[in-house]
Order: structure tokens, then C-alpha cells, then sequence
């Protein structure tokens, strides 16, 4: 009987991997063909003789009950695959560089079959689950030179256009849920735009449907084919299609190139619950069973330590842990945040209160039912804080800038502080350094705003290692770290680095210090 079953699975997994392109029927449901068993009778015998059985068909699974997600989107795959040089050149980096798409099935572990559901349900080209691994390699938290953001890379005012909201708590172009829908609202109105032309709508998704309309419409002036590979589009374009197809051949043909992708298994992983109510992510991760990296990793559009105090309030969490974070938060009698009392003193305003405790002036009014900012000494405010540290929520936004920016270049690291009338362009200028890259440093677009008071790195090109002098420093009265490092234009951060120091040190007159600095820059006196 087992060699039987052996014999069974066989055929059963032959079966699967001759499916096609085109095999898109579930027949798994479908009973295997009955065969009945006739017999002859002799007119001297009343013996049965059985015929020959006829081999039963092998039961073919459909896309949805493949065990790996990446192979129900193979099956689905419906977009051309040309025979053309960009097609040719992308597939062959995919093969070259397989290590891009084990970390690429990494990051998408969580969210894949999610995005293949939603994609499925609108009964949109399943290419379509692929263009986050194009556009962001599935790094839930990228953000591009352009100012996109999240797995499918909007820009803030496309964002907005099709509902992501954007503020100080919230991102909704990381949301993974809303960011996913918004995507696919965009997609289904560029397709219908350029009537029914998938190619021209991916173009569009990544140039914008202006730019695409104008090539159409130059080549239908000048009698040339209209078809994507025929329109003259910017260079990162032009290499968007060719490249999410040159990805979709290598998946669909994995066993032919000799490439393994790691499976991701074709069930959902995640429950989306809302308790409605703001929470401190730490809070929510306790209830869950959760560290809270693993929290935010899973909700990266929240920007800081809590959810929205206006919404949304929504929490992706694994399928197991859902269970336990709505039971516990049941028991703590639905408790979403840890909430201080303060009095009011002399000189206090909102804006100070709410920066101390890293919150925001509307969440101070909202918790205090506050009309307007006017406050009085002596009143008690009730502030929502933060469970941990700010320092314990490392995916926030605050946190992952501090680790970009603390990260190791070439070059000579220096901190820059905005002042009025700075722009990337004029810092850059100022450093001798390229103000694309200024940005990069520092986790933000060219195009940014920067604020006064906002602290930037800067790394010097190696040729500028020059100017870099080391000088003693004598401590002098009156002297302290903050006031030495603006004298000399370097960090106090830097100064506690250089000389070992504890953060909150204390120095005295006569003690010695050693500093670097930029000569061509320095006050110091």
C-alpha cells in the first residue's frame, strides 16, 4: 500500500510541474475518474475476467492550493515575454545575482500572499504581486531620491491622491494593507486610461501617465507603432517593464535557468485587528507576544512610538499572536497607552510640553479637550507617553534616521546644523560634496524642506582630508562641551567620541581635549 501512495505522489508532483502557463483551472476538487470493472462470462465458466484498469489522470492543483506562493503567481503570469536585449540583459542579472531574490523572498514572507489576493481579486495580471520586488525589493521602509516611500514607492502627492494620508504619526504609503489597494486603484485607472494597454500602465505607474500620453502621442504623429517597446521614454522607464518581465520569466522557468527562489508558503500569515483606540506600539507588542522591532516591522507606516491618536489605529499581526493580543488587552481593560499628570509652570507652552514628552500639540489638546493652546500655571495636563524609551523603538522613523546617519563612510564625518536660508544645495556647495548624496546621508529627498535647528551629516570626500587639522584644546572657564563644539563647528557627540567621554561628562579648566576640525571652517579662537 505505501509503495502504492509512493507511486501516487509521484505522478502527483509530475503532474504539477507540467501544468503550463495556461493551467489556471482548479480540478483538485474534482474526483478521480471512476473505473468499473466488466466482465466476460464463459459459457462453460462462471468466472469474472477483470479488463485492464485505464491509468487514473493525475489531479492537478490549481494556483491557489500550490504550496509556495511564488509558484501560484508563475501560473498566472499572462503578459508577453518578448525576445528583445532588455528583456535578455535583465533576466541574466536575476540569474547572476540570486542572492537579490532570497533576500527579496525574505522580506516579502509576510506579505506576499496577502498582495497575490488582492491582486487575484480585482482579476489583474498577477505580474502586478511582482512590482514591489522592482520597486522596492520588498523593503517595507525604502525611500528613494524622488521621495517614495514603501513598498510600492508613492510619492507624497500621489499618495494623497488616492487616500494614503501623511502626518507626523502616520504614513499611509507604508501601510502595507492601504498602500497595496491605493496601488492597485492607481493601476486599474492608468489601465483603463490607456484602454486596456497593461504595458503603457506600468510605464505610467513609474513615469506618470503625462509623460507616457505625450510619447503615444508624438509616435501616432510621426506614423510609428504606439506599443511600449517602440515609445521613447526616460531611461528608468524604459528598463521598469522589460525588467518586471525579465522577473517574471526567471520565476515562471526557475527549474530551466538553474534557480532556486525560497519558497514562501501560500497561506495568509498575517490577521489585520483594530482595537480602536490609539496604542503604544510597545504596549501592543507586550499583549502580542511580539518584541517591538518585530511589531513595526510588520506596521512601518507608523512613524514614531504609538499608532494615530486619530487613526488609523490598525495592527497587522501574525495569524498565531492574535488570539493572545486580543485576550490581553481585554485583561488590562482595553488600556492602549500609559498616560502621565503634569502641572503647568511658568513659561510653559504646548508646543515645549509636547516636545518633551516627544508627542505632538494636537494629541495634548485632544487628550485635554483644549480648544485652542492657551494654557494657564497650575493646570494639570494629562499626557499620553511612551511605555519605553524612544531609543526601544528602533524601526521608528527618529531611530532608523540615527542609524543612517551613524553609519561608517568614506570620508570625514561632520554634523552640520540648518540655519536660515540653508538649502541642500547651498550645504553641499559649502562642503564640496554632491547634494544628492547630502540627502541620501541623511534619509531624505533633495527635495525635502529642511527645518532650522535640523541636524545633518556630512561626510567630507577623501580629497578634503587635507584641512583636517588635530589640535589640543585646553579647557578653559566657563567652558562646556556644546559651547567648544560650536566654537569649532564640530558635534558634541564627536567630542565625546574623540576623548571617550561619557555623554553628560564634566569637564574642568585645564583639562585637555583633542579635536579635528576643518581649518577653512573653523571660528575657534
Amino acid at each position: 500500500m505505501k509503495y502504492r501512495f509512493i507511486i501516487l505522489s509521484t505522478l502527483l508532483l509530475s503532474g504539477c510541474q507540467s501544468i503550463g502557463d495556461a493551467q489556471n483551472t482548479d480540478i483538485a476538487s474534482e474526483a478521480p475518474p471512476v473505473v468499473a470493472k466488466e466482465t466476460t462470462r464463459s459459457p462453460d465458466k462462471a468466472t469474472e475476467t477483470p479488463k485492464k484498469a485505464t491509468p487514473a489522470t493525475p489531479t492537478v492543483l490549481s494556483p491557489q492550493k500550490q504550496s509556495d506562493v511564488w509558484q501560484r503567481i508563475s501560473m498566472q503570469l499572462s503578459l508577453p515575454v518578448p525576445d528583445n536585449a532588455s528583456v535578455r540583459r535583465y533576466r541574466n542579472w536575476y540569474l547572476k545575482y540570486p542572492n537579490h531574490l532570497a533576500t527579496v523572498a525574505e522580506r516579502a514572507t509576510p506579505f506576499l500572499h496577502l498582495i497575490v489576493e488582492k491582486v487575484e481579486a480585482r482579476n489583474m495580471p498577477l505580474e502586478l504581486a511582482l512590482l514591489p520586488v522592482v520597486e522596492s525589493s520588498f523593503d517595507q521602509f525604502a525611500y528613494s531620491h524622488g521621495r517614495a516611500a514603501g513598498l510600492w514607492q508613492f510619492v507624497p502627492a500621489t499618495g494623497r491622491r488616492f487616500g494614503l494620508e501623511q502626518n507626523w504619526w502616520y504614513d499611509g504609503r507604508r501601510d502595507v494593507v492601504q498602500s497595496t489597494d491605493a496601488a492597485l486603484d492607481y493601476l486599474e485607472y492608468l489601465h483603463g486610461m490607456f484602454d486596456g494597454n497593461w504595458l503603457h500602465a506600468i510605464a505610467a505607474y513609474n513615469s506618470g501617465e503625462g509623460r507616457v500620453a505625450r510619447a503615444i502621442h508624438r509616435n501616432k504623429q510621426r506614423g510609428q507603432p504606439t506599443d511600449f517597446w517602440h515609445l521613447d521614454l526616460p531611461k528608468e522607464t524604459s528598463s521598469y517593464v522589460p525588467k518586471l518581465i525579465a522577473l517574471g520569466d526567471v520565476l515562471r522557468h526557475q527549474d530551466q535557468y538553474g534557480l532556486e527562489v525560497p519558497a514562501i508558503p501560500n497561506q495568509p500569515a498575517l490577521t489585520l485587528v483594530d482595537p480602536k483606540m490609539q496604542m503604544d506600539l510597545a504596549l501592543a507588542a507586550n499583549y502580542a507576544g511580539l518584541s517591538v522591532s518585530e511589531l513595526q516591522s510588520l506596521n512601518p507606516a507608523y512613524n514614531h512610538w504609538a499608532t494615530s491618536p486619530s487613526g488609523p489605529t490598525h495592527l497587522l499581526l501574525p495569524n498565531e499572536n492574535v488570539e493572545r493580543f486580543n485576550t490581553e488587552l481585554a485583561k488590562n481593560d482595553n488600556q492602549g497607552l500609559r498616560v502621565e499628570r503634569y502641572a503647568v509652570k511658568s513659561g510653559d507652552s504646548l508646543s515645549e510640553i509636547a516636545a518633551e514628552y516627544n508627542t505632538t500639540v494636537k494629541v495634548l489638546k485632544r487628550a485635554n479637550q483644549l480648544h485652542s493652546s492657551r494654557i494657564r500655571v497650575g493646570q494639570r495636563l494629562m499626557i499620553p507617553v511612551s511605555l519605553k524609551d524612544e531609543s526601544q523603538y528602533t524601526l521608528s522613523a527618529p531611530q532608523r534616521l540615527a542609524a543612517l546617519q551613524a553609519a561608517e563612510r568614506d570620508g570625514h564625518k561632520r554634523t552640520h546644523t540648518v540655519r536660515q536660508g540653508d538649502s541642500f544645495w547651498t550645504i553641499a556647495r559649502r562642503y564640496n560634496v554632491d547634494y544628492r548624496q547630502l540627502a541620501k546621508w541623511n534619509g531624505m529627498s533633495p527635495r525635502d524642506t529642511l527645518s532650522i535647528g535640523q541636524k545633518l551629516v556630512v561626510w567630507d570626500k577623501e580629497g578634503d582630508a587635507r584641512r583636517i587639522r588635530t589640535i589640543t584644546y585646553r579647557i578653559r572657564q566657563g567652558d562646556s562641551l556644546s559651547s567648544i563644539a560650536q566654537r569649532y563647528n564640530v558635534s558634541v557627540a564627536e567630542l565625546v567620541k574623540w576623548n571617550q567621554l561619557r555623554q553628560n561628562a564634566y569637564i574642568q579648566p585645564g583639562q585637555k581635549l583633542t579635536l579635528h576640525i576643518d581649518i577653512s571652517r573653523s571660528s575657534g579662537s
